[in-house]
């Protein structure tokens, strides 16, 4: 058993490498990146709080003239189910004439309509802001002959996104 214990060391070592997640850089906080643990997340860092993210990504989507839907407190609904989680709020946003042409290309496209933001709280207590891209949504639901207004719909995403969190 001693002659397997290096072994094993070196295959746990080799194991907790690849699976560790990659830290941010300055880099990443600055601009959207994929996000490590989700397929076709785009994420960027908020120099603000959470509650105030939120807000100022209201205030970007009305000053578009972009229709603010809700806002979805995932720490409240798991304090009430007595399951601690940090703070995270779901925003739902969408411009009609818009999104509405993705779930007449594909009428599953409504998982992913209206936009979706997740704005949460880091381990290291920073605040991120979180989206699927709107490229990802296209493949997913083989929406073809829309590139235009896939493009336009992931232009304000991040806008919006990059308004709320500077």
């Amino acid at each position: 058993m001693n002659s397997l214990a290096p072994h094993l060391r070196r295959a746990f070592a080799i194991t907790a490498l690849i699976a560790a997640p990659m830290l941010p850089t300055a880099a990443s906080a600055a601009t959207p990146s994929a996000a490590t643990q989700a397929r076709g997340v785009l994420r960027t860092s908020s120099a603000h709080s959470v509650d105030e993210t939120v807000s100022r990504i209201k205030t970007a989507v009305e000053a578009k003239g972009i229709r603010f839907f809700t806002a979805i407190d995932h720490q409240q609904l798991g304090a009430s189910a007595n399951l601690p989680i940090r703070k995270s709020v779901l925003v739902m946003f969408g411009n009609p004439p818009l999104g509405v042409q993705f779930i007449q290309a594909n009428p599953y496209a409504g998982l992913d309509w209206p936009v979706r933001m997740l704005v949460r709280e880091g381990a290291d207590g920073r605040t991120e802001i979180a989206w699927t891209d709107f490229a990802a949504i296209g493949q997913r639901y083989g929406i073809t002959g829309k590139d235009a207004q896939l493009k336009m719909a992931s232009e304000v995403a991040a806008t919006v996104a990059d308004e709320a969190g500077r």
